[in-house]
């Protein structure tokens, strides 16, 4: 049934009947496979969905979906921990330490988003509640953000990153454990009184320090290449000169502007001329363009110091000594 009409599916075998199916990481692998060629099918984001029965299969189903995102370069993978590491365990910091060896063992990469996540939600389909990762939610989060502000938003924090249809979590790490997790590229999923379920953290998968090792910067760039990408492809086979160079300069500088004056940039430089299209590259048919970009950084810390002073003392005297 969906919604108030129902329908009958025929010359199939029923899911009951059967006593359900059982998808293998074999039958996985080859399904994720059918998302590799970027060419052939066009994707925004690679949802991991639940993990499988043993940790090192979902570890394996995890890296293979960050494999085929960091080979596209043109999407994000979002995975969330292993079932069993979080899900009806009553020790916190053995829930951490379960999150932290888990995520341990997968790949590095900016085109990964890792959460603490599993929800318990109603799932009206079959009239009950269950446990399901939260994965799918941060994807959530960024289409919601994409659509409301603009990609190189951050999609955490209480603006942006409130989860819906959430009830509880599974574990909900502290401020002491979510200081272990952040370092590690461990987004926490958090519930705060007063503010609802939440995503806390906007890190990529990167295991080292980067301007892509946050969220926002990832997907500024992905909007942005896959934008000018099909300015670069409408250079081919035309005459690598100055006409078609300032042809190309004159796309890509009013867009840019654009982005940063949408908060996405603090600034941008566009070359292409005479000096990376040297001879050399003219006769080797190639066009050349470089585009140096300054990305807008999200706030992960806020430090509010607080100063008591006498009565008769000028706020001038002692603003800049604190």
């Amino acid at each position: 049934m969906i919604g108030n009409n129902t329908y009958t599916l025929t010359a199939g075998a029923d899911y009951s009947s059967t006593g359900g199916y059982t998808a293998t990481l074999g039958n996985l692998i080859t399904s994720y496979n059918l998302f590799k060629n970027k060419d052939e099918v066009q994707v925004d984001y690679l949802i991991m969905g639940p993990g499988l029965g043993e940790k090192a299969e979902s570890q394996a189903k995890a890296n293979r979906l960050i494999s085929i995102a960091g080979a596209r370069k043109d999407c994000m993978a979002v995975i969330s921990p292993h079932r069993a590491d979080v899900v009806d365990i009553t020790n916190t910091d053995t829930q951490t330490d379960n999150v932290i060896k888990f995520f341990s063992s997968l790949s590095s990469s900016s085109y990964a988003v890792f959460d603490t996540g599993y929800k318990y939600t109603y799932d009206r389909f079959n009239n009950k509640f269950r446990w399901i990762p939260t994965n799918g939610d941060v994807a959530g989060l960024m289409v919601r953000t994409s659509v409301n502000s603009y990609p190189w938003f951050s999609p955490a924090g209480q603006q942006r990153g409130i989860l819906n249809n959430a009830i509880k979590l599974a574990y909900n790490p502290d401020k002491a454990q979510r200081d272990q997790l952040y370092p590690l590229r461990i987004n926490s999923i958090v519930n705060q009184p007063g503010t609802g379920i939440m995503l806390f953290g906007d890190k990529t998968g990167l295991g080292y320090a980067s301007a892509f090792d946050r969220i926002n910067v990832r997907r500024l760039f992905l909007t942005i290449e896959q934008a000018l990408q099909k300015a670069a492809e409408a250079q081919l086979f035309e005459l690598n000169d100055q006409v078609t160079r300032a042809n190309f300069v004159n796309i890509v500088e009013p867009y840019l502007r654009d982005v940063e004056a949408k908060r996405g940039l603090y600034g941008f430089l566009v070359i292409c001329d005479e000096t990376n299209n040297t001879p050399d590259v003219i006769d080797n048919n190639e066009f050349r363009a470089d585009i140096f970009l300054k990305p807008a950084k999200s706030i992960n810390y806020v430090t509010l110091t607080f100063v008591a002073t006498r009565t008769g003392v000028s706020f001038e005297e002692v603003a800049g000594r604190v």
